[in-house]
């Protein structure tokens, strides 16, 4: 067994081990991973507490005890990162052209059929959908009842279904 590490002693290990460590992380995770300097640092914090707490007993050599604390590491964030792209949704396919021209004129013909409706009616439907304003912020800022807002709303789609009907 070891006695107490002073911390000469720590820093000289840490200075020694640190870009072997650093190399470990880049090697093992990619070094176009933002997260691999994190990971090495949290490595070399997690050795200086263990060694501070006396957690290391010198049962092996510092060297392996550093290269265990770092393969685990690694092993735990490879686990992370695989159990967030398990659970990750399936990225939809880009659409098909003509579906693309036909939402843009779907689109198209919904703002013409808005575009005919009465100011009023155009003003509820802009709060109430675009602003994503409640019922009850809608009626204060226009002045009117919340019911009347569910009315002058309800009517407007009507419309709107009028007009849109083939």
């Amino acid at each position: 067994m070891i006695g107490s590490i002073t911390d000469i002693e720590l820093d000289e290990i840490i200075t020694k081990y640190r870009p072997i460590i650093t190399f470990k992380v880049k090697k093992s995770i990619g070094g176009q991973t933002p997260d691999w300097e994190d990971i090495a640092n949290e490595i070399i914090t997690n050795v200086i507490d263990k060694v501070k707490s006396g957690e290391f007993r010198g049962e092996s050599s510092i060297g392996t005890y550093i290269f265990t604390i770092t393969k685990r590491r690694i092993i735990d964030h490879i686990r992370g990162k695989s159990k967030i792209l398990r659970h990750a949704p399936e990225v939809d396919p880009f659409p098909q052209p003509h579906v693309y021209f036909e939402n843009k004129e779907k689109a198209e013909t919904l703002a013409n059929a808005i575009e005919s409706l009465k100011p009023k009616y155009k003003e509820i439907l802009y709060l109430y959908y675009y602003k994503d304003l409640s019922r009850e912020e809608v009626a204060q800022k226009l002045g009117i009842p919340p019911n009347r807002v569910s009315e002058r709303v309800n009517y407007a789609q009507k419309l709107l279904k009028k007009i849109l009907k083939p």
